[in-house]
């Protein structure tokens, strides 16, 4: 409970802060935030590619888990088509219904609703003891499925923020070669894997993606260069670990307080919107949504209520399948997929080098902040139900 306390802590600590970064730093504003941008990507890398780590599968039985595949990539759609269906026909007047841009736009800002927070929903129950659990071990499953399918549909989303131009076929032949590999040597090549090593490797992953980044861009110009998002190749590397699980308390600490850091920094990434004149702001802003005047607090409030439970009524996707299991396992197992946080974190950050921003963005980052004030009701309501499921499984045994 402590950890999401200050997950939620630190990314408002930079919300705050990013409100006064700017009359702070004054004329090395820039150097601060390229700066905390880089620091950003670096924390991001680390954290993907120990989600890569977490994803144990056994290929030999690839079809058995086509079933988890599909309610996974499922339980992040709903809530991201729920919330881009929000945005779009409730926060945006009516004459950019049936503009592709504003459908665009809001398709990648929402898709932060998806994507369920493995390693907070992992540590938690865990604690609880529930490691032998049947929804310990399901989520397992489905939370990195899900994190999964969210990079792997934020590349064509990307795409589309981009439109179609040659860079593109290098983008799609980059992701294609990175899932190769990644299933070809998951689990198969022995690397260090202390908290040191990652962090190297997480500069490292940054490092390539920004030299494809700037060389592109300094050959063809800042509309056609090739970027390529961290998440992919981070979690990829994480992949073709041979898995070694270090649980040592300063292994811990150390993956914590980069989590931590990374919160900060999202919150730190966000436009000021205190004193600001909305008006000039919008009138000047380049994206639909960031053309959006801005609303009184009470009413963001509002949309941020309704956007959380949105998203967490289309996480109660897997309530309808696993029928053999226990009515309150499944129920457990959806619940467990309300927690939100440092991949939905990212996706708002990727969102705002597009320039997307206005009432939408403060709603998306809200929503985060409200979700993870309630992920510690969300993990004790799945540890009555499983521990209650689990109980009546012993007894069961015992009577048989």
């Amino acid at each position: 409970m402590k950890k999401v306390i200050l997950f939620s802590l630190f990314l408002v600590l930079g919300l705050v802060t990013s409100q006064f970064l700017p009359g702070f730093a004054g004329d090395h504003y820039s150097l601060v935030k390229t700066c905390s941008d880089t620091l950003l990507f670096v924390c991001l890398a680390f954290i993907m590619i120990n989600v890569g780590r977490e994803f144990e599968v056994d290929k030999t039985r690839w079809r058995s888990y086509t079933q988890d595949y599909f309610i996974a990539m499922a339980t992040a759609a709903f809530p991201w088509i729920f919330v881009a269906l929000y945005y779009m026909f409730v926060l945006l007047p009516d004459i950019y219904w049936s503009s592709g841009e504003a459908w665009k736009e809001n398709l990648l800002l929402s898709r932060f609703a998806a994507p369920t927070s493995a390693g907070i929903l992992f540590t938690m129950l865990a604690a609880a003891g529930l490691k032998a659990s049947w929804v310990y071990k399901k989520v397992q499953v489905l939370a990195i499925f899900d994190d999964l399918d969210t990079i792997l549909l934020m590349i064509p989303l990307q795409i589309m923020m981009v439109g179609l131009r040659w860079q593109l076929g290098v983008i799609i032949l980059v992701v294609t070669l990175l899932l190769i590999t990644g299933w070809k040597k998951m689990g198969a090549v022995d690397m260090r894997q202390d908290w040191k090593a990652i962090l190297l490797y997480a500069v490292l992953t940054f490092g390539i993606t920004q030299v494809i980044y700037l060389g592109s861009k300094y050959w063809y110009g800042e509309e056609a260069s090739i970027h390529i998002e961290v998440l992919l190749p981070a979690f990829v590397l994480g992949m073709i670990m041979k898995h070694k699980h270090i649980d040592s308390k300063t292994e811990y600490n150390v993956s914590t307080a980069i989590s931590f850091l990374f919160m900060f920094l999202v919150g730190v990434s966000m436009p000021v919107f205190f004193g600001v004149d909305f008006t000039a702001q919008a009138a000047s802003a380049t994206t639909i949504t960031a053309a959006q005047p801005f609303m009184p607090w009470p009413v963001i409030a509002f949309h941020v209520v309704v956007v959380s439970f949105l998203s967490n009524i289309g996480k109660l996707f897997p309530l309808l399948f696993y029928k053999e299991r226990m009515k309150r396992e499944r129920l457990a197992l959806s619940i467990g997929m309300f927690t939100r946080g440092e991949v939905g974190a990212g996706i708002i950050f990727i969102a705002l080098g597009y320039n997307l921003g206005g009432p939408a963005l403060m709603i998306s980052v809200l929503t985060i902040v409200f979700n993870l004030i309630l992920t510690g009701f969300f993990v004790v309501w799945v540890e009555k139900l499983t521990k209650s499921a689990y109980q009546a499984e012993l007894k069961k045994q015992e009577l048989e």
